[in-house]
C-alpha cells in the first residue's frame, strides 16, 4: 500500500521491510499544543485499522465519524488505549479490560454501529450472560456505560439505549474455594519444611501463602529487598502479571491498592525465607523465584505444581488460591477480627473479607455468643427459658439480615 501524503488524519500502509503494517496517526502535543505524527506497528491490517479508527474516535473526528460510523466494540477499544496511554490504568487493569471487552465482541451484535444497536438487543445479550458470575456481568455492564457514556458526551448519539436495560442476575453458583483441614495443613507443613529447595523449588512459595496470606503473584515477585528481617517483616507491594502480549511481567503495583501491605514473618518459616535470600543473591534484581532461565515463574506452573505434589501425599488436589485461603480460615479460627484479617490479606475493603469468609465467622459467632448466655445463667442475670428464646430469634433475625446483606452486595 502507497504511502499517502499530508494527510493529518493519518494511513494505514504495509512497510516491506520490516514486514509489519504501519498506523500513521497524529495527536495533540500537551507541551507545544501542535499536532505531532506517530507511527504504531501491528502484525495485520485489520488491527491496524481498528486501531487507526480508536484514534479517531479519541479526536472526535466528525467527519471520519460520519462516513465510516462507530462499531461499539471499537469505541470501547479506543477508551481503554487511551487510558493506557495517558497512564491513568496499570498493566493488570488494562489486561482486565480488555478480557471484558473480548467478552463483549464474542456477540456479533456488539460489532455493528453504536447508533444502530437497541436496547432490546443489549438486554437480550446481557441476559445471554446470566451463566457468567456476577461479578463479569458487572463489570460488562461497566464497560458499555463507559462506551454509551462517551456516546453520548460527543454527541454520537441522541439518546442512551443503556437507560432501561436491567444488569441480570447470575445462574451461576458461587465458587466456593475450600481451606486445607487442620490434618491436611501439618501434613503439607511438615513435607515442605523437610524438603530442600534444590527438590522443592516451589516449598517457600506455597509457606508464603499458607502462613502470611500472599496471593500466589506477590509471592512470586517478591525480591530479597523487599524482607526486612530486622522488623521480621516482608513489604507487599507488586505482582506478576501479563502485558499486552500475555508475556508474564512484573507489575508496579498489587491487585487492588489495599494489597500493599506489610505482613509479619512466623518464626518457624523465617529459616526457609532467608536461605530462599541466599540462593536469590545472584539473581536478576534478586528475585527470590525464578524459572530454569533466570526469568520470571508462571503463576501456572506453581499451581500445577502443588496439584501435583497434595494429589502424590494422597490429598484432594488444590489450587495455590486455596493455600490463601487456609490462612484466612486459620486467622478466624484463632479469634482475629475481619478488619485486622482484612489488612493482611490486602482486601479492598472488610466486605470483602465478611462476604469470602462468611460462614467461619457465623461458626465462630455462634460459639462466642454461647459464653455470653453461659456468662448470663451462670450469674441467675436472666429466667433460662427467657435467654434461650432470646438466642433463637437473635440468631434467625442475623442469618436473615446476612442474606439480606449478600443479596445487596452482588448487585
Amino acid at each position: 500500500m502507497a504511502r499517502p501524503r499530508n494527510n493529518k488524519n493519518g494511513t494505514i500502509y504495509y512497510d516491506k521491510n520490516k514486514r509489519k503494517w504501519k498506523c500513521a496517526y497524529y495527536v495533540l502535543d500537551s507541551q507545544t499544543y501542535k499536532e505531532v505524527r506517530k507511527t504504531k506497528n501491528f502484525n495485520t491490517e485489520q488491527e491496524a485499522k481498528d486501531y487507526f479508527t480508536g484514534i479517531q474516535f479519541q479526536k472526535g473526528n466528525k467527519i471520519f465519524v460520519q462516513n465510516n460510523g462507530i462499531p461499539l466494540n471499537l469505541l470501547l477499544n479506543s477508551i481503554v488505549d487511551k487510558k493506557d496511554e495517558s497512564g491513568q490504568i496499570s498493566q493488570v487493569q488494562y489486561n482486565r479490560l480488555k478480557e471484558v471487552i473480548k467478552l463483549i465482541e464474542k456477540a456479533e451484535v456488539m460489532h455493528k454501529n453504536i447508533d444502530e444497536i437497541t436496547s432490546d438487543e443489549i438486554q437480550m445479550y446481557m441476559n445471554s450472560l446470566r451463566n457468567y458470575s456476577d461479578s463479569t456481568i458487572k463489570k460488562v455492564m461497566g464497560m458499555l456505560k463507559q462506551g454509551y457514556d462517551l456516546a453520548i458526551n460527543k454527541g454520537y448519539i441522541a439518546m442512551n439505549p443503556l437507560y432501561d436495560v436491567i444488569r441480570p442476575k447470575s445462574m451461576k453458583k458461587t465458587k466456593v474455594v475450600n481451606a486445607l483441614e487442620i490434618d491436611e495443613q501439618q501434613a503439607l507443613t511438615g513435607y515442605l519444611l523437610n524438603m530442600p529447595i534444590s527438590e522443592e523449588p516451589y516449598k517457600n512459595v506455597f509457606l508464603l501463602q499458607m502462613f502470611m496470606g500472599l496471593r500466589v503473584g506477590e509471592a512470586l515477585a517478591l525480591r530479597s529487598t523487599d524482607i526486612n528481617l530486622a522488623k521480621n517483616v516482608i513489604y507487599i507491594n507488586k505482582t506478576l502479571t501479563k502485558d499486552k502480549n500475555d508475556k508474564v511481567i512484573m507489575g508496579d503495583t498489587t491487585k487492588t491498592y489495599a494489597g500493599i501491605r506489610e505482613v509479619p514473618i512466623p518464626d518457624f518459616i523465617r529459616d526457609s525465607i532467608i536461605a530462599q535470600m541466599k540462593l536469590a543473591e545472584n539473581n536478576m534484581d534478586k528475585q527470590l523465584f525464578v524459572n530454569s532461565r533466570g526469568g520470571y515463574v508462571h503463576p501456572v506452573n506453581a499451581n500445577r505444581h502443588l496439584k501435583e505434589v497434595t494429589k502424590k501425599m494422597g490429598m484432594e488436589p488444590i489450587t495455590t488460591h486455596a493455600l490463601r485461603h487456609t490462612y484466612g480460615t486459620r486467622c478466624i479460627e484463632a479469634g482475629m477480627r475481619a478488619v485486622a484479617l482484612q489488612r493482611l490479606m490486602g482486601h479492598k475493603n472488610v466486605a470483602v473479607t465478611l462476604n469470602t469468609y462468611t460462614s467461619i465467622f457465623n461458626k465462630y459467632k455462634e460459639q462466642e455468643l454461647e459464653k455470653v448466655n453461659e456468662y448470663y445463667m451462670n450469674n441467675q442475670i436472666v429466667a433460662t427459658n427467657k435467654l434461650l428464646e432470646d438466642n433463637n430469634i437473635y440468631l434467625e433475625d442475623e442469618e436473615r439480615r446476612e442474606k439480606e446483606s449478600q443479596r445487596e452486595y452482588e448487585r
